[in-house]
């Protein structure tokens, strides 16, 4: 089973792949305008980094809802996900 540090160390990775500067975010750091200020395009493209890493699947509305979220409650919600069996729609 995927760690919530596991999901942490990966996120602050993709992000400093996606050439934003994480020395100075944490747990708190909201992911939207008021901390790490992803906007739509970069939103979409962690959800995709995370999906394709940990083989789940956000929806369009899921996707918009994360910047609200701090990268903790972020990384807590992909944990969440990953404990929890699939589901046909």
């Amino acid at each position: 089973m995927t760690s919530h540090d596991e999901i942490k160390k990966f996120a602050f990775e993709a992000l400093g792949e996606m050439n934003y500067d994480t020395a100075d975010f944490d747990g708190d750091t909201q992911l939207g305008p008021a901390g790490v200020d992803l906007e739509s395009l970069a939103l979409a493209e962690l959800g995709v980094r995370v999906e394709e890493r940990f083989g789940l699947r956000f929806s369009d509305d899921e996707l918009d809802e994360l910047a609200s979220l701090t990268i903790d409650e972020f990384c807590a919600a992909v944990e969440t996900r990953l404990a929890t069996p699939a589901t046909s729609a």
